[in-house]
């Protein structure tokens, strides 16, 4: 199932790399607006810490919003559509409640890194160590678990709160898929970097999530329609059988010299 994710999300991706691009550009230049307005009322007078840290928080969350729209739109892609400037718009009003609720946790995790943990480590004793690891540990998990929150906006539920419900739900029914995915994600960061984060960058990534999720509900939808099968065994070749008839049998080969096949 993994092989056909990461196949599907490249032939996705690279037939539609330039709207992802796009989508890409956006957040950069979002992310720069924010870092652009901090230095440029730095350079009067030394911002006082509340003023840096008000704009990093109104910075994080119209990042996450950003992302939010993106994950809808992507989710076009995921199911053979394609999307357009029109619907990045409707995204963003549809989406922006999800999208703040989860900047202020990542802002709140973001405070938890770089303050408590430190101030539980500074302590040196026994006690301080064991809390911090506690701290580092549940957000290890809460960050593995969350990063199919957009995904699971755009596909399954708009309450904010369905949303962490099932995004704990899939986790414990799949913390492999989950840990794979998410270190796919790491991956697909640092590759990013040396793209300067036009391809896949976070588009791309959103991508890659919607795309492991549409994937993985199927097999709810075949556990449903085969009440009595075992939840441990999922014939996958069976339960994308729809899927591999729609992606045909299109291969690197004749991606880059497609007058061979």
């Amino acid at each position: 199932m993994i092989g056909f994710l990461l196949k599907k999300t490249f032939f996705d991706l690279w037939d539609n790399a330039l709207r992802l691009a796009l989508l890409n550009i956006g957040f950069i230049a979002s992310a720069l607006f924010f870092v652009f307005i901090h230095r440029l009322l730095d350079i009067f007078a030394p911002l006082p810490s509340a003023v840096s840290a008000s704009i990093f928080f109104l910075g994080v969350l119209w990042c996450s919003t950003y992302l939010a729209a993106s994950a809808m739109c992507v989710r076009k892609i995921s199911d053979y559509m394609i999307f357009g400037f029109d619907d990045f718009c409707k995204a963003l009003g549809a989406v922006w409640p999800c999208g703040i609720i989860y900047g202020i946790f990542v802002c709140i995790t973001v405070m938890i890194f770089i303050f408590v943990i430190p101030f539980y480590l500074l302590l040196n004793s026994t006690a301080g160590l064991l809390i911090a690891s506690l701290f580092f540990w549940l957000l290890v998990v809460l960050i593995t678990a969350f990063q199919y929150f957009f995904a699971i906006r755009a596909r399954i539920s708009v309450k904010p709160m369905k949303i962490v419900k099932k995004s704990f739900l899939l986790f414990i029914d799949n913390p492999l898929f989950f840990i794979g995915t998410i270190c796919l994600t790491l991956l697909f960061l640092a590759i990013s970097v040396f793209i300067a984060f036009l391809l896949p960058g976070p588009a791309g990534i959103q991508l890659f999530l919607d795309e492991g999720l549409r994937l993985r509900l199927l097999k709810y939808d075949w556990l449903e329609k085969n009440g009595g099968a075992s939840r441990k065994y999922i014939p996958w070749k069976t339960v994308l059988s729809e899927e591999y008839e729609k992606n045909g049998k299109r291969s690197l080969r004749g991606l880059l010299s497609p007058w061979k096949d």
